[in-house]
């Protein structure tokens, strides 16, 4: 088992965190304007296509707005008929309604523009986004993602990068809309009539305080949702990735009533916040119908007293009906932009983060280094006030096998990490046929070796393109015989498509024993000069341990070799043998002088073995 997970090493990774979600309240960005300034950096390079999206919105807007003034100049005229016993004009009403539809038509061809040019302004920046993650993620050290939760990162790089881009695409326009809808109409109506208007405007404060006072009870309610919703997900996973323990230990029952008492809390929690929530548009319908009682009554005041036209009236009517729309979008634009900020200061934080050092390649012939290693008193702690290798001096020669064992937490795989400088040392030097490690690049470094390790990891691929990753110029003949030499090959070729089954996202279509063969066959087709096996037959049977075994034997033959192992039995016919305890190495020699000493590996060996087994 890894030393990482020890109390004393990095943070464990995991633990998924989900980004926002349509009406969930989430944190608010801690520096607003700091964060809307770089975010809107963002949007420099589209600044043409930004100021048409501009234009286009206030040309839709425009002819919309204008709209309402014209039916009602028609109803004006239609009611002059009446009153003056005069025939209908029809062809004036006639060119109104042409006029009406080339309007609308327009209207909606410049808002099919603004959505057209905003969606790909919208996806060229979060794709930019997304590329700026990607690239700072693979400059990251190791150490970031140890203190970092996969799930926590992946909410950065995924959700909250979507959330940003629903923002930009819908906000963006929305509010653009809607300050230029609010503005217009005001203007038509102050156009029509200014008494009117400003009694329209009295109503305006009540609609922001009513908006204000329903978010303000709803918004707790929320909050208890999102706690509940991440308490039943949780619950959920657990359920059915143990199910096997809890059915095993017959907590069905249990679980089930656990599941209903989150269940429950969620459903009081959810009831109430879209209850109250739901509460907002009929109160601003309320609202916004007080506005139109009080302009119907007045109009109609005015218009017996000839101070305005009839279609005026009912311009204006149509006018304040619409006005209540882009009010109500305020309130949800100001909340979705609050999401996109709050998104997008977690991924600027991501983005400035402390990077790995880029190094440049060092004047050093990687391929006339031999792989004699030797650590001259190196120490070294994931945490400086905790040491976890203390004073490890050790020489390896050229092609030996070197086995670590030892209690799990003694150090035994960040001594593997400290070789592929996942990690810096504290102090001492690892040098490779004399030159330090930090002489040399990390891409050159890690160019020496291959890794097989007890956590097995392939991709979503064929076979033959995850042997092939050990070595991007791999014939198929050199991926089959490295399938061959990792005992893969048998197996292989009884799947329905061999070297062509595709592997799932989990490669959950063979064994686990299966995959730790390929892995094993990816190392061998790599050729490296010194191999690094943590824990690497962990997950296979005793008989193709075996077979392993003496595939190694064979192949290692001149490479140097680090072994970690807790079964002893593979490690027998290993060079050197390295018994490690809290970060000290506390004996070494071969399996036989080990056996003689009779200290910890004698005992270690022991407990594992018979007594009758030959030694």
């Amino acid at each position: 088992m890894s030393e990482k997970n020890r109390s004393g090493g990095p943070p464990m990774r995991g633990g998924m965190h989900h980004g926002p979600r349509p009406g969930m309240v989430v944190e608010k960005p801690k520096d607003f304007k700091k964060t809307f300034k770089r975010l809107v950096g963002y949007l420099k390079p589209w600044k043409n296509r930004m100021i048409l999206v501009v234009i286009t919105a206030i040309l839709s807007t425009l002819f919309s707005v204008v709209s309402p003034k014209l039916l009602g100049d028609a109803t004006s005229s239609i009611f002059a008929s009446f009153t003056t016993r005069t025939s209908i004009d029809f062809a004036f009403i006639g060119n109104l309604l042409l006029l009406l539809v080339g309007l609308y038509f327009i209207s909606s061809l410049f808002a099919y523009v603004q959505q057209y040019v905003m969606a790909g302004v919208s996806q060229r920046t979060v794709a930019q986004l997304r590329k700026e993650v990607n690239e700072k993620l693979s400059r990251m050290p190791l150490s970031f993602f140890d203190k970092h939760s996969h799930g926590d990162l992946l909410s950065r790089a995924v959700n909250d990068i979507d959330s940003i881009n629903q923002s930009l695409q819908q906000a963006l326009t929305q509010i653009i809309n809607s300050v230029i809808s609010i503005l217009g109409i005001i203007i038509m109506m102050l156009v029509i009539s200014p008494l009117l208007t400003l009694v329209v405007l009295i109503t305006i404060p009540l609609s922001i305080f009513v908006a204000q006072f329903v978010t303000k009870f709803s918004q707790k309610h929320f909050v208890k949702q999102q706690m509940e919703l991440g308490n039943i997900n949780g619950h959920i996973e657990e359920m059915f990735t143990g199910h096997q323990v809890i059915k095993a230990f017959g907590h069905e029952k249990k679980s089930i009533a656990e599941f209903e008492e989150i269940n429950a809390r969620l459903y009081y929690s959810s009831w109430k916040a879209q209850f109250i929530s739901g509460l907002m548009m009929p109160l601003m319908g309320f609202v916004g119908n007080l506005g139109f009682i009080i302009v119907s009554i007045s109009g109609g005041l005015l218009v017996l007293n000839g101070n305005i036209r009839v279609g005026d009236v009912q311009a204006f009517i149509q006018y304040t009906q619409q006005i209540s729309h882009p009010l109500a979008q305020a309130a949800g634009i100001a909340n979705m932009i609050q999401v996109a900020l709050a998104s997008a200061e977690r991924v600027f934080h991501l983005l400035d983060e402390e990077e790995e050092k880029q190094e440049e390649a060092a004047p050093i012939d990687i391929h006339a280094l031999r792989g004699h290693v030797v650590f001259d008193h190196v120490r070294f702690g994931y945490e400086k006030d905790q040491p976890i290798i203390n004073d490890v001096s050790l020489e390896v020669k050229e092609g030996q096998t070197v086995a670590i064992v030892g209690p799990t937490g003694a150090g035994k795989t960040t001594i593997v990490n400290l070789l592929m400088r996942f990690y810096e040392l504290n102090n001492g030097a690892i040098k490779i046929d004399g030159v330090p490690l930090t002489d040399m690049s990390k891409e050159q470094v890690r160019s020496l070796y291959a890794m097989v390790l007890q956590d097995t990891w392939l991709f979503n691929g064929t076979i033959r393109e995850n042997i092939a990753y050990g070595q991007e110029d791999a014939t198929n003949d050199e991926i089959e015989e490295a399938a061959r030499n990792a005992y893969a090959d048998d197996f292989i070729r009884t799947l329905p498509d061999g070297y062509d089954t595709v592997l799932g996202e989990d490669a959950t279509n063979i064994s686990q024993g299966q995959r730790q063969l390929l892995t094993i066959a990816r190392a061998i087709i790599a050729k490296p000069k010194i191999l690094l096996l943590d824990e690497a037959t962990s997950s296979v049977d005793t008989r193709t341990e075996m077979k392993i075994q003496k595939a190694m034997t064979k192949l290692l033959e001149g490479r140097t070799s680090f072994v970690i192992a807790h079964r002893l039995s593979t490690i027998r016919d290993a060079d050197l043998i390295l018994v490690m305890d809290q970060g000290d190495i506390i004996e070494k020699g071969t399996h036989e002088e080990l056996l003689a000493q009779g200290g910890f590996y004698s005992d270690l060996y022991k407990s594992q073995f018979s007594q009758n087994e030959p030694a």
